[in-house]
């Protein structure tokens, strides 16, 4: 049920394309499945820069993110990953774990990756799709 209330969600055309919305563009309290949760959050984004690849400037766009986002007290176990595999067309990805909902909820809201987004991201960021995992919970809701 819940899943089906979170797709009830997502318009047609972005399932279609392929195209997710970025939940810290998208308040928790609007995904009211998402906003009851408890438990740890791996928060996956893979993504493409504009820069040439090997550049000066995409080194500094990795090596900045990490030295940036890793400095916000709730993220856990940052990760800078290269894509290598042939069935995905993404470069690179950021892994994260947060404890809770909550410390999701402080890092998409924390003014370091607010600015990070606005200076860095939105400006250097070719093209991105932004995952976040739970733990399945086994067996029927009641």
């Amino acid at each position: 049920m819940q899943r089906r209330n979170f797709f009830k969600n997502l318009s047609a055309g972005a399932l279609l394309s392929g195209i997710t919305f970025p939940l810290w563009a998208t308040p928790a309290k609007d995904y009211p499945d998402l906003a009851n949760t408890s438990g740890t959050i791996q928060h996956m984004v893979i993504f493409d820069l504009k820069h040439e690849k090997g550049s000066v400037a995409e080194g500094k766009f990795l090596a900045d993110a990490k030295s940036i986002l890793t400095r916000i007290p709730v993220v856990g176990d940052f990760r800078v990953l290269d894509q290598v595999s042939p069935k995905n067309d993404y470069d690179f990805g950021f892994s994260m774990v947060f404890t809770n909902r909550s410390d999701f909820e402080t890092y998409n809201n924390h003014p370091d990756h607010v600015a990070f987004v606005e200076n860095r991201w939105k400006k250097e960021v070719a093209r991105f799709l932004e995952i976040d995992f739970q733990a399945h919970q086994q067996g029927p809701k009641t």
